[in-house]
Parts: structure tokens; C-alpha cells; sequence
């Protein structure tokens, strides 16, 4: 298949998706949800929605058009793919198949009806993926690596992957700054930012850098129609735990009754709780930002003012050449010799 016929693949796949009933899509989120319960029909159907965005035509013309499509040889290229989002691995495996590779997909055991059932329409559409598609238990055939886990996992990806070519995620976090400044719709946006899939994606805004003396109380009203969080039982668990920890401990936060605000120079946060730390002028905000800047996915600011930011509300909205951990996938499959 030519690089156009591929595309037009994943174009119609989008269409596909975009126009599934009402029936289809209550089974799968059925099915997704009992087969991991933090996947809930509206995380289910954000994150089918962010799929549709990345595979409109303008969206994929402007992605690919950077690149060049020599005819290769297809290698198989094993993925290892997340489970902490609905489908997180389809752009890994849109990434296999575009550039004329196999792809070997070793599922996340919380994530395994929803990239097979992507993958499905997809081989509807185009018959001739069949045997560039496999879903393995083990990669001991794979030409090539692309591994998505935490810190600790990276070890252990270096060590069986790490003598054929490789692209190996570790764990990352989003920050968002606020300058005081931010209107109510945005300080929303923000917690949007925050909660969006009870927090669990590297794209969700775990740190918030706030100038010296920042008044959280217009944050945590703007953000109380996010309340329902608390009603999953999962989330409220960790609410609860985290709240416990700061009472006894006597460590100071702002609770809204949903999430928990503290004092903190770490980047990462627990779920249902979010660090801040205070900064006294844009120099020093920069020097605390660029410091923390390789273990950072997105940085959020109002109207992107800060160099190479998302807007407030647009952190689970990438488009194809958003690249987890900053690493091309595109052009290191097409590299590969």
C-alpha cells in the first residue's frame, strides 16, 4: 500500500468511529468498564473523541506532510502499550502502520477491548493490514521497540530491549502556571486539565506554579462543578487516604471536598491531590520549569503565554505530532535501516 492509501485508511476509520451508534458504543463501554473501572463510558467516549480529532484529514495531512515515505523493508515492531487511558497505544500502533511497518501489540491487561476494537474497523476499512497487525504476549520477535511505563518498568525495558533500536517511555507529568489573572472559564478549563481521566495520564496537570501570595479561592470555586468526581468510588478512596495523611500529619492544604491542594516542590502528585509552589518573578519561574523540563509532558498556561504551552483546557486534546516523552515516533520507524 502506498502512504495514501494508508492514510485513507485511518481517515475512515475516524468516520467510523465518529458515527457509531448509540447501541454500539453503550457495549463497548460496557464491556470496557467492567473490564477496568476507571474507564467510565465518559472516559471511554473522550478519549474515542480525541481518536476522531487525530484522524481528520486536515489533521493527519498536516502531520505527515513533514515527512518523506521511502518504500521499505517492513520490520515488526513491537509495542508495549499502557493501560492508564481508554486506547492510549493507538497512536503508537497508527504510527506502526502508517509508516509501512508491522506492528506487534503487547496489550495493557486494563486495556484490551478497545485497541482491538479500533483495530478491527480499521481492518473493515482495509483488509490488506491483516498481516501487519498482531496482538502477543511476548516481542521475541521484534525488529524494533517502542515501550510505554513507569521508572521502574524502564529498567526493565532497557535490559530486554535494549540491543535493538528502541524508543523507551519512563514516567512524566504535566504543570500548569497561573499568574492570578485567569477568568473563571479558564481556571475551569484548568481543572479539566487536573481531572480529566481521574488524573491518571502523563498530560494531566499534577503541579501548579502560582505567584508568591496566590489566592486559591477563586480556583476551587471555579473548579466546583467538577464535584461528581468524588461519587467514583476508586477516586474516593484516594481522596480519602490523602486527606487522612494531611490531618494527621497536620500538613497544610486547601480541600474542596474533590481534591486536595498542598505546598510541594515535587512534581508528581497523588491522585486527588494536587502540589503548588510559589514563584516570585518569570525568571525565576523559568528556572524552576526548566529544571524539571525532561520529565515534563505539557505545560499549560492562559493563552499559551509561556514558550511552547497548551491553552487551559487543552492538554487531552494532542494532535498526531504531539509525541509522548518529546521523542518523534514517526521518523524513528521511518529511520530504521
Amino acid at each position: 500500500m502506498t502512504i495514501n492509501e494508508r492514510k485513507a485508511a485511518f481517515i475512515e476509520t475516524g468516520n467510523r468511529l465518529r458515527t457509531l451508534s448509540t447501541e454500539q458504543l453503550q457495549e463497548w463501554q460496557f464491556r470496557i468498564k467492567s473490564e477496568n473501572p476507571w474507564f467510565t463510558p465518559e472516559n471511554v467516549q473522550q478519549a474515542l473523541q480525541g481518536i476522531v480529532f487525530m484522524l481528520e484529514r486536515e489533521q493527519l495531512d498536516q502531520w505527515l506532510e513533514h515527512y518523506s515515505f521511502p518504500t521499505l523493508s517492513p520490520k515488526k515492531i513491537g509495542v508495549v502499550m499502557a493501560g492508564n487511558i481508554p486506547a492510549v497505544g493507538f497512536h503508537d500502533l497508527m504510527c506502526v502502520l502508517l509508516s509501512g511497518h508491522r506492528l506487534l501489540a503487547k496489550l495493557s491487561s486494563q486495556d484490551t477491548f478497545l485497541i482491538k476494537a479500533i483495530a478491527s474497523i480499521l481492518l473493515e476499512v482495509e483488509p490488506r493490514f491483516t498481516n501487519s497487525i498482531q496482538f502477543v504476549e511476548r516481542l521475541t520477535e521484534a525488529d524494533a521497540t517502542i515501550a510505554t511505563g513507569s521508572d521502574n518498568s524502564a529498567r526493565y525495558f532497557h535490559y530486554y530491549f535494549g540491543k535493538k533500536p528502541n524508543i523507551i517511555r519512563q514516567n512524566r507529568t504535566s504543570c500548569a502556571i497561573l499568574t492570578g489573572e485567569e477568568t473563571t472559564d479558564e481556571l475551569l478549563a484548568l481543572g479539566h486539565d487536573i481531572t480529566d481521566y481521574f488524573g491518571l495520564g502523563c498530560r494531566n496537570v499534577a503541579k501548579l506554579y502560582v505567584p508568591e501570595g496566590y489566592n486559591f479561592t477563586n480556583f476551587l470555586e471555579s473548579i466546583e462543578s467538577l464535584n461528581p468526581i468524588i461519587h467514583h468510588h476508586k477516586f474516593a478512596n484516594n481522596y480519602d487516604y490523602q486527606k487522612a495523611v494531611f490531618l494527621v500529619n497536620q500538613i497544610p492544604h486547601f480541600d474542596n471536598g474533590f481534591l486536595l491542594l498542598t505546598p510541594n516542590d515535587a512534581l508528581t502528585s497523588p491522585m486527588a491531590v494536587v502540589y503548588y509552589e510559589s514563584y516570585t518573578d518569570k525568571e525565576q519561574l523559568k528556572e524552576k520549569i526548566q529544571a524539571n523540563h525532561e520529565k515534563l509532558q505539557c505545560i499549560v498556561s492562559k493563552n499559551s503565554w509561556y514558550p511552547g504551552s497548551y491553552s487551559f483546557g487543552q492538554t487531552q486534546c494532542p494532535s498526531p505530532a504531539d509525541y509522548a516523552d518529546g521523542v518523534d515516533t514517526m521518523a524513528f520507524l521511518l529511520n530504521l535501516s
